[in-house]
């Protein structure tokens, strides 16, 4: 289960950062993103009527009503929670349907170059270390190109599915510039075994930098697992496309990080927004589904990122 969480939101600003539209179609400029029905209630603290497990569960119960509230043909809404503590988890919604990565894949490209380096397979340059840091705090698609191409490119890939679990992870077919790491698929249990092998199987070092670098991403990044609350220090790796496939136009928000005390909670969401629905709809739905499983409000009005940066 997950402890009571309480305290504020450490909410976002606008961000510089671009995020590559690799495989889809780029968008146009969001609208402003104001909420028109308000933030979703989130429930009580513990008292002596309902234990930190009772409320637990009412937190899920209304994540669930959410999520069920926000699906609709051709929109797919998944998210996954691992208490690395108990072992529990709590999950929702198709967590093995296929959706595009977005920027997500690049914590999986800095976490396996990371481990190849500490094998004495590769060995990081200095320009190497500032492109890795920007790709993990602003999304830096010129520093995630030049990391792919020296790195491994396609057979990245299957050490992804093989050493983090992520067997779902797959090319999609049909682009001309071949297979690239824009043109990706995975589930949310894949982002979920991501994270958990982040969290617990990366060498000490390698670890802290991974958790410090998400900890301190850029503005850009600041919504969906950001939502669990300034007091649970979170810290996420996010993407978001427009994307052209069998299902429309449409825009993808997708979430992987961790929240609580030494980083407990490894959490992934996965969200396929509906052909007619925009990015900020989409980035709010994620960010709430997070806050509800924390118990935090969220804001009135927030940010969401640049589609074009």
């Amino acid at each position: 289960m997950l402890l009571a969480a309480g305290g504020g939101v450490a909410w976002w600003r606008h961000g510089s950062g671009a995020e590559p539209k690799r495989g889809g179609t780029a968008g146009g400029s969001a609208p402003t993103p104001v909420r028109t029905s308000g933030s979703p209630t989130p429930s009580a603290a513990p008292s002596k009527k309902c234990d930190a497990d009772c409320v637990q569960q009412r937190r899920y119960a209304a994540a669930r009503k959410y999520m069920d509230d926000h699906a609709a043909t051709n929109a797919y809404l998944s998210v996954q929670i691992v208490d690395r503590k108990t072992g529990k988890s709590w999950q929702h919604g198709p967590v093995t349907h296929p959706g595009w990565t977005a920027s997500t894949i690049k914590l999986a490209m800095a976490t396996d170059i990371l481990r190849r380096q500490r094998a004495g397979e590769v060995t990081l340059s200095d320009a190497d270390r500032t492109d890795m840091a920007n790709m993990l705090n602003f999304s830096d698609e010129n520093a995630s190109d030049r990391l792919w191409q020296r790195y491994g490119g396609d057979a990245q890939l299957a050490r992804f599915r093989d050493v983090f679990g992520m067997s779902g992870l797959h090319f999609v077919p049909g682009f001309t510039d071949g297979t690239y790491w824009g043109f990706v698929k995975c589930t949310t249990e894949d982002l979920s075994h991501l994270m958990s092998y982040v969290l617990t199987k990366t060498a000490p070092d390698d670890r802290a930098y991974l958790v410090s670098a998400m900890r301190g991403v850029a503005p850009n990044q600041r919504w969906g697992v950001w939502a669990a609350g300034h007091d649970q220090r979170p810290g996420d790796k996010n993407g978001w496309s427009f994307e052209t496939d069998s299902y429309g136009k449409h825009w993808v928000l997708n979430s992987v990080g961790f929240a609580g005390p030494d980083e407990r909670y490894a959490i992934a969401i996965m969200f396929q927004v509906q052909p007619h629905s925009t990015i900020a709809y989409g980035t709010h739905t994620v960010s709430d589904v997070v806050g509800l499983l924390f118990g935090v409000p969220a804001p009135a009005t927030i940010t969401v990122p640049e589609p074009d940066g």
